[in-house]
């Protein structure tokens, strides 16, 4: 067991593979901090559309509410406040990785798809040390932010994809709706768009 581990990722919003993923880490560690990408909306232009991480649609949750959401749910899961961290983890602009994250510490990862490959190499050309906790492909993969953004869209059961208080952050604060608007917002400007162009 290491004395700091980091781990990283979006929680758009907050699963259990997710938290099955912390967790390893944080069997890993003494102390983990968890760091959470796409802090603000400027950071999305950075990101691979190529795997829908960019769209304002994929991305419906603040920085304080998934900071929230994993600050609850990590609690739910049993790990002592004192023995994690929740960090703002800029891995499009890397320069600036490293006022918010320890360089000492050893980064673990889940590589699932193109996304996270591509960090790992960009934490490596930091000097960081890596460790992959596993590969898997992406139909190993599990639960996924969009199929539980999927589910809240279409009005199907979400409740057993994420921890309880993750559910109940979201539900009781309405953010539900918000994940509903923001696609519609956004079928409302691709129709507006394409009658642009038939004009």
């Amino acid at each position: 067991m290491v004395e700091t581990g980091v781990i990283h990722g979006r929680f758009q919003g907050l699963h259990l593979k997710h938290m099955e993923y912390i967790l390893a880490a944080k069997m890993r560690c003494k102390r983990l901090y968890i760091g959470i990408t796409n802090p603000e909306d400027s950071y999305l232009a950075k990101v691979s559309n190529r795997l829908n991480k960019a769209k304002i649609a994929a991305n419906p949750f603040t920085y304080i509410e998934r900071y929230e959401m994993l600050r609850d749910a990590m609690k739910e899961f049993g790990v002592d406040r004192e023995e994690f961290e929740i960090i703002p983890f800029p891995i499009t602009k890397p320069d600036q990785l490293l006022q918010y994250a320890p360089q000492d510490a050893v980064y673990f990862l889940g590589i699932c798809d193109s996304w996270s490959e591509d960090n790992k190499k960009v934490l490596e050309g930091l000097g960081l040390k890596t460790e992959v906790i596993w590969w898997k492909s992406p139909d190993e993969k599990g639960i996924t932010g969009a199929e539980v953004r999927e589910n809240i869209i279409t009005g199907q059961d979400w409740r057993n994809l994420v921890p309880k208080t993750v559910y109940q952050y979201i539900v009781k604060r309405h953010l539900d709706d918000r994940v509903k608007r923001l696609v519609e917002e956004k079928r409302v400007t691709k129709k507006r768009l394409e009658k642009l162009e038939k004009k």
